[in-house]
């Protein structure tokens, strides 16, 4: 599933290509993929088509572009809002290329020269999809996302956290969300409404670094560890985004259709039976929460304090 650094990847590339652009014609192929739009498939059709798509915003994994209200100060009351979901793209391409499989939603935009005209959306296995949502302000103070100096997210984004690469991210911030929570470490920044965009191989990648053991009651950490912890996850989210994501199959690609490369610099994930790269011992894979987690038993060792709460 793509995490914070495959979407803001997504964002870049898109808003290359789309923001400020007018939809000419919107095309839904099947209508699961607008199954969260009032109206779904013939609604969403009609009310895209003709609209003016504004800034492309991302908080944690959501996308979403900003729709002009017409109103005097320009400010928007409305956005259509994207999921990848586990497999969705969006791919630029040209009116003469040929249609993916898999291809669920396209947006022809107006003609410009020497520029890529639809923006397609493929999604294999359709757990994502793309919807309007009105605009409200947030109840965090944040602005909106990357991408955008409004504190306005869509409705349907506002119980999603601030993620990590948010200017106020940092070790005091997360020492604030962490206070007092006696869950497993991993399991709180796998939690969308704490912290949102970590997924599975970051949050394992972070905790290495860190030398912090997934298990750890976050309530138990020291400060030194939280902030070690807040600097390890921007760390590898920056150095991630700077890779193109972490590409494991097909699945994931950016609006050009190239794959990411981070996988080449994975300290610990996916990298189970092979020696540590701080310390040489083996990294093992443990299950947790119907996934994997590796850590290296030497660097991150079992915890001693009370078992943390599921």
């Amino acid at each position: 599933m793509p995490e914070l650094p495959e979407v803001e990847v997504v964002r870049r590339g898109l808003a290359t290509h789309a923001s400020g652009r007018t939809v000419h014609r919107a095309i839904v192929y099947d209508r699961r993929s607008v199954r969260r739009h009032p109206g779904e498939m013939e609604a969403f059709e009609s009310e895209v088509s003709g609209v003016r798509l504004g800034n492309l915003v991302r908080r944690g994994k959501y996308l979403w572009f900003e729709l002009p209200s017409g109103l005097p100060d320009q400010t928007p009351q409305a956005a259509l809002v994207a999921h990848l979901g586990m497999s969705g793209q969006f791919l630029v391409k040209s009116t003469k290329d040929r249609r993916e499989p898999h291809l669920k939603v396209s947006l022809a935009m107006d003609p410009l020269e020497q520029q890529p005209n639809v923006v397609r959306f493929i999604d294999q296995r359709i757990f994502g999809g793309l919807f309007i949502s009105p605009l409200v302000p947030t109840d965090d103070g944040a602005a909106g996302g990357l991408g955008s100096d409004l504190a306005l997210v869509p409705d349907a984004v506002a119980h999603i956290g601030r993620d990590v690469l948010d200017p106020v991210f940092d070790g005091p911030y997360l020492a604030s969300l962490l206070s007092g929570r006696p869950s497993a470490i991993k399991r709180i920044l796998l939690d969308q409404s704490v912290v949102s965009g970590v997924g599975n191989i970051y949050a394992d990648e972070a905790l290495w670094r860190a030398k912090i053991h997934y298990l750890r009651p976050a309530a138990d950490l020291k400060q030194k560890q939280v902030f070690a912890l807040a600097q390890a996850l921007k760390d590898v989210m920056s150095e991630a985004l700077e890779a193109g994501g972490t590409s494991f199959d097909a699945l994931y690609v950016n609006v050009n259709g190239a794959s990411g490369y981070f996988d080449r610099f994975l300290h610990s994930y996916g990298r189970g039976g092979q020696p540590c790269e701080r310390c040489g011992a083996l990294i093992v894979r443990e299950p947790f929460m119907n996934r994997s987690s590796y850590r290296c038993p030497k660097c991150q060792p079992k915890p001693r304090t009370r078992s943390p709460r599921g």
